[in-house]
């Protein structure tokens, strides 16, 4: 018999993306035919069980098919009715109608079907035990139709006001057909006699789609590629916004300090000034003395800031671009100041 790797070991440093993708391409998940073979590595497996193996084959129902509600000679094992809500929601926060969708109603059927060989070749068949637990339940949309609603002048008032506008129900069937060629990925148990597919141990998933096991895991490749897109576009908004926040920070802290060093400055530019005066750091000044030279009076408002804390002469000496002494806003205008 060909050997098979049943199980083993899960890579710890893989995302649950990458591990479903890794389980599915090597031979964690072998893909087996229906044919006799399969039986006896099964009881040859232990438990009888082979924890995740790919077959493919064509659907059977074991008793009666499922009928179409909407199209003739239509059958199948899976059949899924929605009605959903289609409206137009008002956002109040972007002014903007955006398109709801609501699904109303849901009703799946379902009836016991196996997988047997394709083109009615020899074989054994494989009965899928609890389809509807799939994580992907690929059925085919065989009827949809969209139902407007009809609106009287008076609805439409009404709706703008409520800020919901309805458009209209849809409906929709989906069925997975009798004698439709499905690969399923699962556990596969011999029971009974019975090979049985079903659900995995929790962490694998359970697939049952329409398409073939190389193009079931193109599209696992694909989802994995989108992922990581989409984690890598979140890491660079991330560091971008927090390199940012830092910059914006740090200006803030470099802007304080220079604030501070100036009103220092200041300070030792006033004591300087009333040592050469011969006052004395005790003496008494004028509080409405220039706040630069200490002995003209304050005689001028600096804006946009407001501040009154130069005299006309001490103004005119200032660098360009003409700051405040105090806050260093840039001076876009001066108001003469008249003492009364």
């Amino acid at each position: 018999l060909p050997q098979y790797t049943l199980w083993g070991p899960q890579p710890q440093a893989l995302g649950p993306a990458n591990l479903r993708l890794n389980t599915l391409r090597n031979q964690e998940a072998p893909k087996f035919a229906l044919d006799q073979e399969l039986k006896i590595i099964l009881l040859n497996a232990p438990g009888k069980c082979l924890p995740y193996a790919v077959v493919e084959g064509m659907v059977k129902s074991v008793k009666e098919t499922l009928d179409s509600q909407f199209v003739d000679n239509c059958k199948g094992v899976i059949q899924r009715l929605v009605l959903q809500e289609h409206k137009m929601v008002w956002n109040r926060t972007t002014h903007l109608w955006n398109d709801c969708e609501k699904v109303i109603h849901q009703r799946t059927n379902t009836v016991p079907f196996d997988l047997v060989p394709p083109n009615g070749s020899a074989g054994i068949a494989v009965r899928v035990n609890k389809p509807l637990e799939a994580t992907e339940l690929d059925l085919e949309t065989v009827y949809e139709k969209f139902h407007p609603t009809v609106q009287t002048f008076t609805d439409i008032i009404g709706h703008y006001i409520s800020g919901e506008r309805p458009k209209g129900i849809k409906e929709t069937e989906e069925m997975l057909r009798d004698r439709e060629l499905v690969t399923g990925v699962g556990e596969l148990v011999l029971d009974n006699n019975f090979i049985k597919l079903q659900p995995p141990k929790p962490g694998l998933q359970f697939y049952l789609s329409r398409v073939d096991f190389e193009s079931l895991i193109r599209k696992q490749e694909n989802k994995v590629k989108l992922w990581k897109a989409l984690t890598l576009l979140f890491g660079l908004v991330t560091c971008a916004t927090t390199f940012f926040i830092l910059r914006r920070r740090y200006r803030r802290f470099r802007s304080e300090q220079e604030r501070g060093r100036l009103h220092r400055e200041m300070a030792e530019a006033k004591s300087r000034r009333m040592r050469e005066l011969g006052k004395g750091e005790e003496a008494d000044v004028s509080p409405a003395a220039c706040s630069i030279c200490l002995a003209s009076e304050r005689s001028c408002v600096f804006l946009e800031c407001g501040h009154v804390c130069s005299c006309h002469e001490c103004y005119r000496a200032l660098p360009s671009p003409k700051k405040c002494p105090i806050c260093r806003d840039v001076i876009s205008r001066v108001v003469p100041l008249y003492n009364s």
